[in-house]
């Protein structure tokens, strides 16, 4: 799965350009332009952290809610770890999953509003910050219930947590598309959209499968750490072409 969906992308990229004729050939080649621009690979790798996440995370939340706090986590007679107990504690997945995407779509536009103010690379270089130290805060949060009988006792930390990823890739979310539309010209920047917006999608498969693998193997915190490093790069990145002196296009 993991290699099908890029490949699947690729595939379906090369029939249209093969299958274009007449003047939706030109049309077509204009379109594949953005591939040769660095600005759509730069800004494909921002996206996945903001709508990436966003997505992402709207389908892993459930799942951790109720992996992590639906057992409580307990050692046997040999002092090794079972995650099988029920927990009469434990909060619904149905009750909360709703809010974290809930926050990070009604904040969105407020990202658009403000990247309009300040320009979108420095907004997005500061949600890139909180969303590294968020996803490390997480993670902490997450080992810490899954090794506890009283998994709950964390629950409205890592709540309140995830809340805050949520908004951070929302107002992120809005100003990663102004960025967009301010690099590119008018022909470009619908494209441009169609291809981050796509790539990032992949967060809706690869964020719940991460999270779910590293429960499975006991240590559910190495995956926020992961992102967290992610988002750490990014933010690299996102400075080295927007931010920093000498830059070829300045805070976009």
């Amino acid at each position: 799965m993991w290699v099908a969906l890029p490949l699947i992308i690729v595939a379906t990229l090369l029939v249209m350009k093969l299958a274009a004729f007449g003047e939706m050939k030109g049309n077509i080649a204009k379109q594949f332009e953005i591939f040769s621009n660095k600005h759509t690979w730069s800004l494909t790798l921002l996206y996945i952290v903001t709508f990436g996440s966003f997505i992402g995370f709207s389908m892993a939340l459930p799942l951790s809610i109720t992996v992590i706090f639906g057992v409580s986590h307990v050692p046997d007679a040999a002092g090794v770890m079972q995650h099988t107990l029920k927990n009469p504690n434990a909060p619904s997945a149905l009750t909360y999953a709703w809010i974290g995407p809930f926050v990070g779509a009604l904040i969105r536009p407020v990202g658009g509003w403000i990247s309009d103010k300040v320009g979108g690379s420095i907004v997005t270089q500061v949600i890139s910050a909180v969303m590294v130290v968020a996803s490390g805060a997480v993670g902490y949060v997450m080992m810490q219930a899954y090794g506890s009988a009283t998994p709950e006792q964390y629950f409205s930390t890592f709540m309140w947590l995830f809340v805050l990823l949520f908004a951070a890739s929302g107002i992120g979310n809005g100003s990663t598309f102004r960025t967009i539309g301010v690099i590119f010209d008018r022909q470009q920047t619908g494209p441009v959209l169609g291809w981050t917006s796509a790539v990032a999608a992949y967060g809706a498969f690869i964020a719940p499968v991460v999270i779910g693998a590293q429960i499975k193997a006991g240590t559910p915190q190495t995956a926020m750490y992961g992102f967290a490093i992610f988002y750490a790069l990014c933010l690299v990145l996102n400075w080295w072409f927007y931010l920093r002196a000498g830059s070829e296009i300045k805070n976009p």
